[in-house]
């Protein structure tokens, strides 16, 4: 295994013998404002199919999946773009000929095909939580920054205009100062089954690329095509699945960056399995004009006890304000002031936020020239970054003091081997 170093930039891809882009950059072409994109996608299956038909009104030049069988239906849509297995071979082959890449696999193989694009200056639409670990996803962050492209992260329920109106709630002060908020995702999915046997791969289903930079082992349908999400070495669990959609809600309407101290608790951790159950924190430095604030996320079956506490419900609400003048409670769907009789004729203020054109839309428009995207990496990276600080402190059986300018842990030495990536040999990455 090849560990990576802090505060490394991409300079090349290592060559292996299926052969990593390592040549110059090049630029997505310019485009005219109804001009249409030439749009390579990577991972066909699941949440890949949804964006691949939510991008299927451009020009669909390439699509890359591990498992034909998965990808099936998308190839026969698109008969004349062509087909890959290793996204390698797609940029090896096609990098002249694509203006923006989609990214839709698994979590552990976010990072390898994203800093591919963008080492090319490629346009990109990555799933959250952008990536596998704070320190890929830092690197994705500043390396879109300094390429100028045209980014989007898959937290597409940014443009639901039940969050909007909560957003300006919180952001006209409708609750006062907020100093705590509390964020939870229910049920208790995690801890799967150990695999009993070691079944024959599918022919269909090319294993070794699909475990990408992750460690060998044996093929089981209990990782493969879905289950992945609850392994530490392939997913980052509930709070990277749900992590970057709820939380996008406070770090929105309270315009939160980076956490100073993250802490975290919950059942014992095991090595290799997420858990079923979560409880962690972030302490956010006070900034302009927002007080000092603690951010809580929980992966609870019903909830939080806090909502007890003030004798209220989970059910449709995944977030709850705490403020000086009172409280809200709120889910994508829903919200309502507390106390009731204090808000009973509250005016809620005008609407500020305009409607979003589509979350995809947004990411064309920004592609040709237009304004950044919703959840661009400025804004997204800093929120995937702390949702898998959460889970690095659960991991390290405590929390740490969080110095985000010089991407360094502090006060718990178990913590950096989450924090940073560890890649199987061919697939590591040459940084200086």
């Amino acid at each position: 295994m090849i560990r990576m170093q802090r505060r490394s930039v991409l300079k090349a891809l290592a060559a292996s013998g299926l052969g990593y882009w390592v040549g110059s950059s090049g630029s997505a072409r310019a485009e005219s404002p109804n001009e249409k994109l030439n749009i390579a996608v990577v991972g066909l299956g699941g949440q890949g199919g949804s964006n691949l038909r939510s991008v299927s009104n451009q020009n669909i030049v390439a699509l890359c999946d591990v498992d034909d069988q998965r990808a099936g239906s998308a190839y026969e849509r698109f008969p004349a773009a062509k087909k890959f297995h290793d996204y390698r071979r797609m940029f090896d082959e096609m990098h002249a000929e694509i203006d923006a890449v989609v990214v839709s696999t698994p979590d552990h193989t976010h990072f390898h095909p994203s800093m591919i694009a963008l080492q090319l200056k490629k346009h990109l639409y990555c799933e959250k939580p952008m990536a596998h670990s704070p320190w890929e996803v830092r690197q994705m962050t500043e390396l879109a920054a300094r390429q100028g492209v045209a980014t989007q992260l898959g937290v597409q329920r940014h443009t639901i205009q039940n969050v909007h109106r909560v957003v300006e709630l919180i952001q006209g002060g409708a609750i006062g100062d907020v100093k705590e908020c509390h964020c939870w995702v229910g049920g208790d999915r995690g801890m799967p089954a150990a695999p009993t046997s070691s079944p024959e791969i599918p022919q269909h289903l090319s294993w070794d690329l699909w475990l990408g930079p992750a460690a060998d082992r044996d093929y089981s349908p209990e990782y493969c095509p879905y289950k992945w999400r609850f392994w530490w070495d392939f997913g980052t669990g509930e709070t990277g699945n749900w992590g970057c959609h709820i939380l996008d809600i406070p770090f929105w309407a309270l315009g939160l960056k980076y956490p100073d101290r993250v802490d975290a608790s919950g059942p014992a951790t095991d090595p290799q399995r997420t858990p079923k159950s979560m409880a962690s924190s972030m302490h956010f430095a006070a900034d302009g004009g927002r007080p000092e604030m603690t951010l809580h996320w929980y992966h609870a079956k019903q909830g939080p006890p806090i909502l007890k506490e003030h004798n209220l419900s989970h059910n449709g609400n995944n977030t709850l304000f705490i403020g000086t003048d009172g409280m809200l409670l709120c889910g994508f769907g829903q919200r309502k002031l507390y106390p009731e009789e204090k808000f009973a004729d509250y005016q809620a203020p005008a609407k500020s936020i305009p409607d979003s054109p589509g979350f995809h839309r947004e990411w064309f428009d920004a592609c040709r020239g237009g304004i950044p995207a919703t959840c661009d990496f400025s804004y997204s990276g800093p929120l995937s970054e702390s949702v898998l600080l959460a889970n690095c402190a659960y991991r390290a059986e405590g929390g740490f003091d969080w110095d985000a300018a010089q991407f360094k842990a502090s006060g718990n030495d178990r913590a950096d081997q989450f924090i940073f990536s560890q890649f199987r040999r061919g697939w590591e990455l040459n940084l200086a």
